[in-house]
Formats: C-alpha cells, sequence, structure tokens
C-alpha cells in the first residue's frame, strides 16, 4: 500500500483584478451607480458590500479547487450545498489495475508522523517501509495493519473472486485517498472557510483549509481577511 500526505491546488486562474471587477460590475448595476466605477474601486466596492452584508453579489465570481484528501474529509466537504464536486469513483477505480500500481493508496492524517511512501509486510508480520529501516510503535503498527488487512481483502476479492469494484469497495476505511474537484462561488467558499478553519473543524479538514485559506486571501484579501483563522 501506498501513503501520501493530503493536498489541494487551485486550479481555476484565480485573476484578482478580473474577478473584483467582475463583481464591482455585477453590483453596480444594483445601485445604478456604474458611472462612479474607476480602476481602482474595485476593491473598495467589495469591501463596502460586505460590510453591508450584500454578499449575493461575490456569488459571480468563483473559484475551483482539487483536493486529495481521505475519504472521511469528503464526506463532510461535500456537506456544502452551494457547490459542484466531482470525485473519484470507487464504483468505477480499479485499484488492482496497474494504474494504480495494483496497490491502494492512503492518506496519513497529521497526528501520526509517518513519511510517505510504500509499506508492506513480511511474512513475519512485521511492517516495514521500503527503502527505509523503520519500526512502529503499537499504535502506528495498529493502523498501517488495519490498512493493510483492508488492501489484502480489496485485492483477494477483486482478483480471486473477480467482485467488481463497486462492490469490493465495502472493505476500504475512510482513510482512503480520494480526489475531488470543487467549483463554489466566493460567497460559499467564505462559509467553507468559516467553517472548515474553525478550531473546532476536524484536524484533517483543518490541514488543507487553513492554507488554502491562506492562499485565498492572499489573492483576494478584500474578499476574505475579514475572517479570522487560527493557524494550523
Amino acid at each position: 500500500m501506498k501513503l501520501i500526505k493530503p493536498s489541494y491546488q487551485i486550479i481555476s486562474a484565480l485573476d484578482a483584478v478580473s474577478a473584483l471587477n467582475l463583481i464591482e460590475d455585477a453590483g453596480r448595476t444594483c445601485y445604478k451607480s456604474e458611472d462612479k466605477k474607476t480602476p481602482e474601486s474595485a476593491i473598495k466596492f467589495t469591501r463596502m458590500i460586505l460590510n453591508r452584508q450584500h454578499e449575493s453579489v461575490i456569488e459571480h465570481g468563483v473559484a475551483t479547487v482539487r483536493f486529495i484528501i481521505d475519504r472521511g474529509v469528503s464526506h463532510e466537504l461535500v456537506r456544502h450545498r452551494l457547490a459542484s464536486f466531482s470525485q473519484e469513483s470507487t464504483r468505477y477505480c480499479n485499484y488492482s489495475k496497474n494504474k494504480f500500481d495494483q496497490q491502494i493508496t492512503y492518506i496519513i492524517p497529521p497526528w501520526l508522523t509517518l513519511t510517505p511512501g510504500t509499506y508492506r509486510m513480511d511474512e513475519n508480520a512485521d511492517i516495514y517501509r521500503e527503502g527505509s529501516q523503520d519500526t512502529f510503535e503499537k499504535e502506528y503498527n495498529e493502523w498501517l495493519y488495519a490498512l493493510l488487512e483492508s488492501e489484502r481483502t480489496y485485492m483477494y476479492l477483486t482478483n480471486e473472486c473477480k467482485w467488481q469494484p463497486q462492490r469490493a469497495r465495502s472493505v476500504l476505511p475512510n482513510a482512503l485517498k480520494t480526489e475531488i474537484v470543487v467549483t463554489a462561488n466566493f460567497r460559499e467558499w467564505r462559509t467553507i472557510f468559516k467553517q472548515r478553519c474553525a478550531a473546532g473543524a476536524h484536524e484533517q479538514m483543518r490541514e488543507v483549509m487553513v492554507p488554502l485559506y491562506n492562499e485565498m486571501n492572499a489573492l483576494l484579501p478584500s474578499l476574505f481577511d475579514d475572517i479570522k483563522v487560527e493557524k494550523f
């Protein structure tokens, strides 16, 4: 099996000038104040409408992000209603095939200090990481063993029993790596950041959302810098 860290990537073109100009153009339609637009007015206008809680205007701007996270985190992410999701399908992806290196990939949670790589079990049931002399404490061994056993069972069901992936997936845990592309307007991203960067949010969610917020805020501070986010 393969272990990796979670990650994200903003895959839409986020041009701050174009995004804010679009928002200003849309918003000034409400007030018929197009004559007050200047080359520098978009930032001030955006802050004004947010202060007035006129957030429907910022729905005209969108961002698309690709997440590589575990299935448990993705189950929380798709609870957001005003967004579009395209996710790696465990019904159709057969992890026993060569395109997946005939192994299952899992996400390392932040409370485990494991090195990304390929993990195996030898004939003595000792777990090791390929190319290393790593040894693991009991709690690490328990976690790694559960994932290796899940992988072994999945491979047996797909290869020996000829189960379809949509049936064999029933033995896969929440730690399973998944890729999901999320498109949401800026109003919804504000909601996502407020909820998923909060101190009480799941730590695996905060692991990707806090740095994503930092990047989005650096690109578009007039849209996001009023949201208070604790460091992860």
